[in-house]
């Protein structure tokens, strides 16, 4: 079993390696203020930013604060934001986080993980979103691509997310959370792909634990035609 030591050390060459190559914004989702982020986060879910973007195009203009999303009929906020998908559910989260953000912060987005995991529909991974892109709290986030790739990398063997968060900020000092999380994301959209990843092209397949499962495969392979 690979140490603590041996696995810091692994992580910060992955690191060194995968930061130079991707965009240093700190999230692909389009927005202005925290509130249009925290909506924006909320949408992202099960959609692709892209998605998401285009949705938002039209829905901050017509939705600029709390207030708006609460005093929205929910079926019209449902057409609104119908094509992230989930969009009944997520119409509810809508209303149910400005809500609560006017009753509890006067409709102002707070500055820690403390506060925002009060709102309906927001959980650690919207929190980390939110913090680190607003405000520069240090944070992993833990989508689907950071999932995946920490486990295919064995930077965990949790399935957890909130156990992926620590796993992995034991790796890392904090002021690398963030951005670990965020090439982790732009690598597992380009290259380490759920179903199909591209290991001809990936930089860190040495630092991989694929690469030393396939080098023994080929070597049993090359075994079995001698």
């Amino acid at each position: 079993m690979e140490s603590l030591k041996k696995k810091k050390d692994r992580v910060k060459h992955i690191f060194e390696i995968l930061d130079p190559l991707y965009t240093y914004e700190k999230t692909a989702l389009d927005y202005r203020t925290p509130i249009e982020l925290l909506i924006a986060t909320i949408l992202s879910a099960q959609c692709t930013d892209r998605q998401v973007n285009e949705v938002t195009k039209s829905l901050f203009k017509k939705y600029r604060k709390a207030e708006d999303y609460v005093q929205a009929p929910i079926s019209e906020l449902e057409m609104d934001i119908r094509p992230t998908g989930f969009y009944k559910n997520k119409a509810k989260s809508l209303k149910g986080c400005c809500r609560a953000l006017l009753d509890l912060y006067g409709g102002v987005v707070p500055a820690t993980m403390e506060e925002l995991l009060k709102l309906p529909g927001v959980g650690r991974k919207t929190a980390n979103c939110v913090l680190g892109a607003v405000f520069n709290v240090p944070g992993v986030v833990v989508d689907t691509h950071v999932k995946r790739l920490a486990l295919r990398l064995g930077l965990t063997n949790q399935d957890q997310p909130d156990k992926i968060e620590l796993d992995l900020q034991q790796l890392l000092p904090p002021e690398q959370w963030r951005r670990f999380s965020d090439i982790l994301i732009y690598h597992g959209r380009a290259i380490c792909k759920a179903r199909n990843p591209d290991h001809t092209r990936c930089p860190i397949f040495n630092l991989c634990p694929s690469h030393t499962l396939t080098v023994i495969q080929s070597s049993n392979s090359a075994a079995r035609k001698v």
